[in-house]
């Protein structure tokens, strides 16, 4: 089977250098919900190097040919720059972020503790990245409760706070560990980037490795003289998962469809990327790109490997688990299509009071703080305090099992 490697995945030419703008073709025509879009559509995506950033330059002129509306990519490696901009500033009209830091800005962890609290609410599925935990082919591990055994070495990639979380915490916990048992269980292998952590499993410095299926280094691990195998997450294993999601509450267990064929039909899970807007956006206009999200997606389903993941199927695959509200402009446009249910709506409202309580709790955090002369800092521990007062006992948001 053909493996296409990553600079091919991300499709992105160096050429490319900020924001990418298309002119329109055509005047969009039709009444109605058909002339809702503004005339500059902004979308804010990671940088230039990122899927994300590649696969919406991918469909962005063809939107921009049937709508005739100027569609605007804006790469912000920053992902708090790019939240204000989407949030604070209002120059971005949809942004395309993860899930995991969608939960660090709803619930305002870290920096977002600072920052004005603003409900947010998913437009449409972007992409998904599938990983697992890989081994050497000529490993004598063949299941993750192999892991089990005392002596084995797990790469650590350094430069990463989800992989670190997902291998000193989540690993141990998804084999029913605490952190401090698996320090002592584990002899954990700093790596310095993600390609040296995949490769020490190849190289023998390390005996596990956390990868993702899709990325260049393992068509080229995969290729290597023994190959490479990785290790099935049994999907039924519902306590080993609910372990795992204590410390990466927002991955989504699943089987592997992407990547290096010896992922393929392996169970795993994946990371996802959302169009997200502000939950003030206008209902119309998250209903007319829903619309257009689903009714052309054969158009540009092929402009980039990872539209592929913008299909109806794998946003109500997606919606099955998610914890996240929906726009109440895409929920009208998936009712129109006969696929949103009553427990849809029941979920989702449910999603919007969490979404609500998170916001009420954060504002009276910042209203305490500027009562007290106690300036936002996520590094002054009052400040700090004075969040965690506000927000605990409030529940974080979780993918559903």
């Amino acid at each position: 089977m053909k493996v296409t490697p990553l600079n091919a995945l991300l499709g992105i030419s160096l050429s490319l250098a900020g924001a990418l703008v298309f002119s329109p073709a055509s005047l969009a025509d039709g009444g109605g919900d058909d002339n809702v879009l503004p005339n500059l559509l902004v979308i804010g995506t990671p940088g230039t190097s990122s899927g994300s950033f590649a696969s919406t330059n991918g469909w962005g002129p063809i939107l921009q040919k049937d709508l005739g509306v100027n569609v605007r990519v804006v790469p912000e490696d920053s992902e708090v720059q790019r939240h204000k901009r989407l949030t604070e500033r209002r120059d971005l009209t949809l942004s395309s972020v993860s899930t995991a830091e969608l939960r660090f800005q709803l619930q305002g962890i870290g920096h977002y503790a600072t920052m004005a609290p603003v409900p947010q609410r998913v437009v449409w599925h972007h992409n998904d990245t599938p990983w697992s935990f890989v081994v050497s082919g000529d490993s004598d591990l063949h299941t993750m409760d192999d892991l089990k055994q005392d002596g084995l070495r797990i790469a650590q990639g350094q430069f990463s706070p989800p992989m670190i979380a997902a291998v000193r915490d989540g690993l141990p916990a998804y084999l029913g560990m605490s952190r401090e048992e698996g320090a002592a269980h584990f002899t954990f292998v700093p790596a310095s980037s993600y390609v040296e952590n995949c490769r020490t499993v190849v190289e023998g410095r390390a005996d596990v490795a956390y990868c993702a299926s899709i990325s260049s280094v393992m068509a080229e691990m995969e290729g290597a003289p023994g190959g490479i195998r990785w290790l099935p997450m049994d999907l039924d294993n519902t306590e080993a998962w609910a372990g795992f999601l204590e410390h990466r509450p927002m991955v989504m267990p699943g089987t592997i469809t992407m990547g290096v064929s010896s992922a393929k039909g392996v169970d795993g899970l994946a990371s996802n990327f959302l169009y997200a807007a502000p939950a003030d956006a206008d209902e119309a206009f998250a209903y007319r790109m829903a619309k257009w999200f689903h009714q052309s997606y054969d158009r540009y389903k092929g402009s980039h490997p990872l539209s592929t993941r913008m299909s109806l199927e794998v946003f109500r695959e997606y919606l099955d688990r998610s914890p996240l509200p929906v726009h109440g402009g895409t929920v009208r446009y998936l009712r129109e299509i006969n696929v949103w249910t009553e427990e849809d709506e029941r979920r989702n409202q449910q999603a919007i009071e969490k979404v609500d309580s998170w916001m009420a709790a954060r504002t009276a955090a910042l209203a305490e703080a500027q009562a007290s002369g106690i300036k936002p800092d996520a590094k002054d521990e009052q400040f700090m305090a004075i969040v965690q007062k506000h927000t605990q006992g409030l529940e974080g948001f979780r993918t559903r099992l």
